[in-house]
């Protein structure tokens, strides 16, 4: 996807409308910590996706998606009103999962720093089970004269 500088641009403006319009004016009281994340617009200015994150339970996300869903429709509006656009694009709201796959992650790497220490601990008593080195060698000529 081509990353145009005027989809850019409005991506930015329309961050910024939705996150004053959830700040002061949506009143919804199944509204949550919402923290818009990223919004991205189509090239040709027709499609705006909000990503958000909420703080909270699985059913505050709930409450907050069912809010948001029904406020698109005058966050739309403010966003055509503050822009000036002639066409105002159309707003999706995904909840975005960065802090659930942050988190994953987190936990992947713990459990993998503890299996490195696990393994480092095995690896202090070990010997080698046959002769340290167990390839071959050429033979020196000194060998060879003496044999």
């Amino acid at each position: 996807m081509v990353d145009h500088p005027r989809a850019r641009k409005l991506a930015d403006r329309i961050k910024e409308i939705v996150a004053q319009m959830l700040d002061t004016r949506i009143k919804d009281p199944r509204l949550g910590f919402v923290t818009v994340t990223d919004v991205r617009v189509t090239g040709d200015l027709q499609n705006a996706s909000v990503f958000y994150t909420v703080y909270g339970t699985d059913e505050e996300r709930d409450g907050s998606a069912a809010a948001l869903k029904s406020a698109t429709g005058l966050i739309r509006s403010e966003v055509g009103k503050q822009t000036g656009l002639r066409l105002t694009p159309t707003i999706e709201f995904h909840l975005d999962s960065v802090p659930e796959t942050a988190a994953h992650l987190d936990a992947a790497l713990i459990e993998a720093r503890r299996r490195d220490a696990e393994l480092e601990a095995l690896r202090a008593g070990a010997r080698y089970a046959g002769d340290e080195d167990p390839y071959r060698k050429p033979r020196d000529e000194e060998d060879d004269v003496e044999g």
